[in-house]
């Protein structure tokens, strides 16, 4: 039991592909979700990118994991307030057909909402209880 119990200290992490491929495979969707204000939208598609492979490798790998966990975190609760909020609410959601769709978008939003706000919840989780190298932030 404890090996399946263990392999939740590589399954977790690795979920995170699924977000390098929407960046990677749709790059254009990923930059419409970057605020106006913020330029380059598409480097900032790939940074993300780059940045959550970054997070696999080091949770995966076990070093600097506790650092890389907390980062994720603190990224993951940023988009909440910064991107999926103010979404939710209607702004920045550009949808040219009925109004039917603006409401289905800022559904969808809340959503992203309670979920970025449970990934958070457990990547702190993971950065107190599963994480082995402390060096960084102990």
């Amino acid at each position: 039991m404890d090996k399946i119990l263990n392999a939740g200290r590589f399954i977790f992490p690795l979920s995170f592909i699924l977000y390098v491929g929407l960046h990677l495979g749709k790059p254009a969707v990923g930059a419409s979700f970057v605020p106006g204000f913020i330029p380059f939208p598409y480097f900032w598609n790939y940074f993300t990118a780059v940045c959550i492979v970054l997070f696999m490798i080091s949770a995966v790998a076990a070093k600097y994991d506790k650092l890389a966990y907390t980062l994720m975190a603190v990224y993951v609760l940023l988009m909440a307030i910064l991107i999926h909020i103010p979404r939710s609410m209607g702004h920045g959601i550009v949808v040219e057909s009925m109004m039917a769709n603006a409401a289905r978008e800022q559904e969808l939003e809340m959503i992203n909402i309670f979920r970025n706000i449970m990934v958070t919840g457990a990547l702190l989780g993971f950065a107190k209880y599963v994480a082995k190298d402390k060096r960084i932030i102990g």
